[in-house]
């Protein structure tokens, strides 16, 4: 989970306030001075709205009098060396939340309780299946979906007014609006798209078919030299002809929504919903008015949007917690529908409930709206513990995007990275 995407999420009217529910210092569950048990549960800063969280706690102790749950506000800078050592520990936190990318890692150390006799208890069968992913290994349910977020096309409503586009619903449409955008104004770029965007190529693979590692025996291998991944990279190039952003950096470097957008001359962009805020308040900063319009990344056909990274988050009990079964039985609670569907409307859409059918009704035109959109089709990174490891810099997807971009033929630079990201994969 990209640790701004909570806690700078704030596209206009999307998120409510957020407040701390505890404090961080704390160890595990256990029992208290007064020989009641305590329920020890760690979230990050950010992801729970308090009056929600407080809603949770107080049904989950009138069902279990003399239990109470602390709550304990965690900080996503250094949190996998802290929730490393927490798990190793005799006392861990009973409940944690995760980022989805990293809880494969986790589980397969043997930090995290097997599930898997839970699911029906935890309302597995609503889950979103893009979520449920992240959740398992080696057909294991090691944690519960929680929430996750995805990217959108962003537009000025000026721009594409001017050059008669109006948001596409097929890659066909999609390429078609920025040829006419560019007639319109050859000043302004159709679409700001760095070169190393791997998150938005990811989808473009996905919709092909392919992934961008498979599994191959008991091991795991680099897959972008395969026909769809080098299809999805074509597409990509197409895209990025459409931009003058640097073909050697990503969408951070420097930050699209603060450094590229607010200057002007951008008709469009991809990015999550911290991104749009962020961009609409550095308009506001600089005496510019910020008139966007949303709508999620087209797919190959009408009948679905183009396929998209979830970052987000899961909740796991630990394995050496004290309380285990009342663990299971929080999470069953707060990771449920009704709870979900409440988390979904107190955060006013920004983020995605696990069950689609919780889903809060966002405002029509809204970044909300385009980003549900895109939730039935939402997909994660390969779920292995190898995975943080192509991730490591120097990323070698990123390497392949821009060597594509700067002329070498799709299907060489594939095997080129293949070869990295195999060798890194079934490191452990």
């Amino acid at each position: 989970m990209k640790r701004k995407l909570i806690a700078a999420i704030g596209v206009a009217g999307m998120m409510v306030g957020i407040a701390a529910c505890g404090s961080d210092d704390g160890k595990g569950g256990g029992a208290d001075a007064g020989g009641d048990k305590t329920l020890t549960v760690w979230v990050m800063d950010g992801s729970a709205p308090d009056a929600w969280i407080k809603n949770v706690n107080k049904e989950f102790e009138a069902k279990h009098k003399g239990v109470k749950v602390k709550v304990e506000i965690q900080q996503w800078n250094g949190i996998q060396e802290k929730v490393t050592t927490a798990l190793s520990e005799d006392t861990p936190p009973d409940v944690l939340e995760l980022g989805n990318t990293q809880t494969a890692g986790y589980a397969a150390t043997g930090g995290l309780a097997d599930l898997t006799e839970d699911k029906a208890k935890l309302g597995a069968d609503g889950w979103n299946k893009g979520m449920l992913a992240s959740n398992e290994l080696d057909g294991k349910l090691y944690s519960a979906p929680w929430y996750a977020a995805n990217r959108v096309v962003v537009y000025d409503k000026a721009a594409f007014k001017k050059a008669g586009v109006t948001p596409p619903k097929t890659r066909a449409e999609w390429i078609d609006g920025l040829k006419k955008l560019k007639a319109s104004d050859a000043k302004t770029q159709p679409i700001y798209l760095p070169g190393q965007s791997w998150y938005v190529y990811a989808g473009f693979v996905w919709d092909e078919g392919g992934d961008l590692a498979v599994k191959d025996g008991d091991k795991w291998k680099g897959n972008l030299s395969s026909p769809e991944a080098v299809a999805a990279m074509n597409f990509y190039q197409e895209l990025q002809s459409y931009s003058t952003a640097p073909k050697d950096k990503d969408e951070a470097t420097p930050q699209q929504s603060t450094d590229i957008v607010p200057k002007g001359g951008v008709a469009s962009w991809i990015g999550l919903g911290w991104e749009a805020g962020g961009a609409i308040d550095a308009m506001k900063k600089a005496g510019k008015t910020a008139d966007f319009g949303y709508f999620p990344i087209p797919g190959k056909t009408a009948d679905k949007p183009g396929s998209v990274f979830f970052g987000g988050s899961n909740l796991a009990v630990s394995e050496r917690s004290p309380n285990k079964d009342l663990a299971k039985e929080w999470l069953a609670l707060a990771a449920g529908k009704e709870h979900m569907a409440k988390y979904a409307e107190a955060t006013q859409g920004a983020l995605l409930p696990n069950n689609d059918a919780a889903q809060f009704k966002p405002a029509a035109g809204s970044f909300a709206e385009a980003m549900a959109k895109a939730a039935p089709v939402g997909k994660i990174t390969p779920v292995t513990p190898g995975w943080a490891n192509v991730e490591t810099a120097p990323n070698p997807i990123k390497d392949y995007m821009t060597k594509v971009l700067k002329g070498e033929d799709a299907k060489k630079a594939g095997e080129a990275a293949d070869k990295v990201i195999t060798e890194r994969v079934n490191q452990q």
